[in-house]
């Protein structure tokens, strides 16, 4: 059993994963929530962290044509001709990371810049390094996690 990225027709994340769960094959849709605002109300949804990808915990040989036979899966994600493989401990992270509520607290000089690289001191990705790439007000920052291959919004605590 390993887990393995799956690229699905576009908006059709959860659909797939709930589709795969209903055949019992294991997957994994991250969701974020978010607060959108329209010209007469507010309110909190749920999106999809990785646009058309849903992760499986699968046996390949004995689960791969199904999980390609769903409804909504285009394919696997291949890497040097293969399905590439996510490790146990990247999908870990994802999941704390978004269980979390993310204080980020910056590691030496406290005035930070787009382009500047950061340390992670606090919360679930304490030690990883990060590349600012965006001020959104003084107390969050877009930062780009390279090992983890996504970007995220994080609140700076100074």
């Amino acid at each position: 059993m390993a887990w393995y990225a799956v690229y699905t027709k576009s908006r059709m994340e959860k659909k797939v994963s709930l589709r795969l769960a209903e055949v019992g094959i294991e997957s994994y849709c991250p969701v974020t929530k978010r607060k959108k605002q329209w010209s007469d109300r507010k309110k909190i949804v749920e999106e999809v962290l990785f646009r058309s990808y849903v992760f499986v915990n699968i046996d390949l040989v004995t689960q791969g044509a199904a999980v390609r036979k769903t409804f909504g899966v285009v394919n696997f994600v291949y890497w040097l001709h293969k399905p590439a493989v996510v490790q146990d401990v990247e999908i870990l992270a994802i999941q704390q990371f978004l269980s979390d509520h993310m204080e980020v607290s910056v590691i030496g000089d406290t005035a930070v810049k787009v382009g500047d690289f950061i340390t992670i001191d606090t919360g679930p990705l304490k030690g990883q390094t990060a590349e600012v790439m965006g001020l959104k007000n003084k107390n969050e920052v877009r930062l780009r996690i390279d090992s983890l291959g996504f970007e995220l919004v994080a609140n700076l605590s100074h």
